[in-house]
């Protein structure tokens, strides 16, 4: 009984997922899409939650549904008028579009078959635990992700700078 359980509640955040995807890249509105976009990183991170991995989705929640969507509703804010809509797509401009996405896909797809190889190389086949997570998530080595971690953390702060000195021209 319990497995129904387990299924009902896979295939309604499975459903919430892709509805607010959808109504996140189909609104005019710029505030709605990062509030759906805050539905669909919450839900994201039930499914890590069913599934028994706690630490992914408390780092889920933490990082991309608190810290990051901030970030984003605070340089809306700053950079846009939340009111003003945005021009329609023309055809020529979808198409382009979805053929990026398509591509973004697929190298997605071909960068995350190799990198799973690469991870259970690495990690080993015991079990994986905070330590293990932390150690290389923070290492310097071969595959430590310490360079892309504080580089992105640069990026941000940059973002933020940007935000602040084009808000204070208007």
């Amino acid at each position: 009984m319990d497995s129904v359980g387990n299924i009902i509640m896979y295939v309604v955040i499975a459903l919430a997922i892709i509805v607010f995807s959808v109504l996140t890249v189909t609104t005019s509105k710029i505030l709605r899409s990062a509030t759906y976009l805050l539905f669909v990183l919450l839900a994201t991170a039930g499914i890590y939650f069913q599934v028994g991995y706690e630490f992914l989705g408390a780092v889920q929640i933490a990082v991309y549904a608190g810290g990051i969507l901030v970030l984003f509703v605070f340089a809306i804010l700053l950079t846009h008028r939340p009111d003003a809509k945005s021009q329609p797509l023309t055809s020529e401009k979808r198409w382009l579009g979805l053929s990026a996405a398509i591509a973004g896909v697929l190298v997605c797809g071909y960068a995350l078959i190799k990198q799973c190889d690469v991870v259970s190389a690495t990690l080993g086949s015991s079990d994986v635990t905070i330590e293990k997570i932390g150690q290389a998530l923070l290492s310097t080595d071969k595959f430590g992700y310490l360079l892309p971690f504080e580089a992105v953390s640069v990026l941000l702060l940059a973002c933020i700078i940007g935000g602040i000195v084009i808000a204070r021209k208007r």
